[in-house]
């Protein structure tokens, strides 16, 4: 399975200049893990750069995946990766749900680079 991170997927709506490498891993859903906290991230940044509209048709087309639910375990994990790898709360909430579901995570979020079980792709 992949996740892809919010990053990635904003990438893929705007057809910025990396899209083509987060589209196969987005097409594939039934090997797509998708993080709440992503859909809520690319939610909010959809709505306020083009409206309601294009925000809950991404929305949509984010939950044809696999939803991760966010039990306390995947939560007590991400506070642990936070404080050892120095994460950010929304970051550490992805990279703990990856790692529950064994997925690997894409993403073009500089925070992620060099953390083991993430495929980092530099921004274009």
């Amino acid at each position: 399975m992949i996740l892809v991170d919010s990053s990635g997927w904003i990438e893929y709506f705007t057809l910025g200049p990396n899209c083509g490498v987060f589209a196969p891993a987005i097409e594939d859903t039934g090997n797509l893990l998708v993080s709440p906290i992503c859909i809520y991230e690319v939610f909010k940044h959809i709505l306020r750069k083009r409206g309601k509209r294009a925000a809950h048709r991404a929305a949509g087309g984010m939950v044809k995946g696999h939803v991760a639910g966010l039990p306390a375990t995947t939560a007590m994990g991400a506070a642990r990766l936070s404080l050892r790898l120095g994460l950010p709360m929304a970051d550490s909430l992805i990279l703990s749900a990856a790692r529950r579901f064994g997925a690997e995570l894409w993403t073009q979020d500089e925070d992620f680079r060099g953390i083991e079980g993430v495929k980092y792709i530099p921004k274009r």
